[in-house]
């Protein structure tokens, strides 16, 4: 399951820094930076739970909205942060319960495992909302799917 979760998080960057790209020449395009920003800043927020991350604190879920050259610097960095984080836990830590504070909604707890796949297939979500958002403006997204992306790896067509 790590080697699955640093490869998704691996994944994950690159998807969001290509639909940066795509969306970087796209004129009214507040709504997709902001729904990228968003899964930088839930990367952020989200290790800030677990391991003590100052830069978490400043961040809210939603804010800061991102230019497309801070975005990409942004994804790179919170992403980094996690795959840091991964790489030093075991299997078996991938099983612990982490508690922490859901806002004014009181506490919560969940496996970190689950923090990482909640995080992986909130990335899935929000991508699709900004692909139909790109295909509103007329335009015809680049494809960001995850088994393209497997194939192009291994040299195949």
């Amino acid at each position: 399951m790590k080697t699955h979760l640093i490869e998704m998080f691996h994944f994950n960057m690159d998807a969001n820094i290509k639909l940066v790209s795509t969306i970087r020449a796209i004129p009214d395009n507040q709504e997709m930076l902001l729904h990228l920003s968003h899964l930088a800043n839930c990367q952020y927020k989200w290790l800030g739970r677990i391991i003590s991350l100052p830069e978490a604190d400043a961040k809210s879920w939603w804010e800061p909205v991102y230019t497309p050259d801070v975005l990409v610097e942004e994804l790179q960095r919170s992403t980094q942060h996690w795959l840091d984080y991964l790489n030093h836990r075991t299997e078996e830590t991938l099983e612990d319960f982490i508690t922490f504070q859901r806002g004014t909604a009181g506490q919560g707890q969940a496996s970190l495992k689950d923090i990482a796949l909640q995080l992986i297939f909130h990335s899935f979500h929000h991508r699709a909302q900004i692909q139909t958002m790109i295909r509103e403006k007329g335009i015809t997204p680049e494809g960001i799917d995850y088994i393209r992306s497997r194939i192009t790896k291994k040299g195949e067509s």
